[in-house]
């Protein structure tokens, strides 16, 4: 049976001595793991339309396991990052993220347009210096996993709120921190909140004294409450 489909590619491996197994993330059906047969061959005509970051549209035969990739058309290669290694790894890190947290067979509208909106901003300009940070807090509150940055994760207090705790879920105040809770500069749980309230192609101006201590804590953050550690946020947080 045929079927229609669209999807963003995530990544993609080799599969046996010439097909490719290719993830993409689909708006009505979460992940997608299909394989396009024959595509490491030099004669294929759609093995260069599935590369990594490619908005595609699909039909696809339903097979037992995994679905066949029957054809493919290019709705937008977003070759305009494709030429900088720092939007090629950003565009690396959203995609490890959104692969991590999608679903088989589950609807991901917002989890797709996140990543769509994400990769026209680095289509159109170099990577902001926190959009990579942004595009994770925003991926936590899609997911539901956003960290508490206004009030105590703990008791809901708005003052004292200087320790930022990754089990809690966010900053939390004297009473209620637990003894892993990181102490945090003044001024920087107001420097990520804004970022994950903003769109992508507005970000504040950045701020060297805090761009990179911001990277880190939504990283570990990241990492704590999906229980993996990527590789693509390594190289970004180092």
């Amino acid at each position: 049976m045929l079927r229609h489909d669209r999807g963003i590619v995530l990544r993609s491996y080799p599969f046996g001595e010439a097909d490719r197994i290719v993830v993409l993330i689909s708006p009505h059906n979460g992940k997608l793991r299909t394989v396009a047969k024959g595509v490491r061959k030099t004669k294929s005509r759609i093995g260069g339309r599935l590369e990594s970051f490619a908005e595609v549209d699909l039909v696809l035969y339903e097979g037992r396991n995994l679905d066949i990739v029957n054809q493919v058309s290019t709705r937008n290669t977003h070759a305009g990052m494709r030429s900088e290694l720092d939007r090629v790894t950003a565009a690396s890190t959203m995609a490890e993220g959104v692969d991590a947290v999608a679903q088989e067979d589950e609807p991901s509208v917002a989890l797709f347009e996140l990543l769509s909106a994400g990769l026209t901003t680095l289509d159109n300009g170099p990577a902001h210096p926190d959009l990579v940070t942004a595009f994770l807090l925003q991926l936590a509150a899609v997911i539901g996993l956003a960290p508490s940055l206004e009030v105590c994760a703990g008791c809901g207090r708005d003052a004292g709120l200087d320790r930022f705790s990754f089990s809690a879920g966010g900053v939390v105040c004297e009473s209620c921190r637990p003894e892993s809770a990181v102490r945090l500069r003044p001024g920087l749980t107001g420097y990520l909140a804004r970022l994950a309230e903003s769109d992508f192609d507005v970000l504040p101006d950045s701020d060297p004294s805090f761009s990179g201590e911001a990277m880190g804590v939504v990283r570990r953050f990241m990492e704590y409450h999906l229980e993996r550690r990527f590789s693509s946020l390594a190289i970004l947080g180092s």
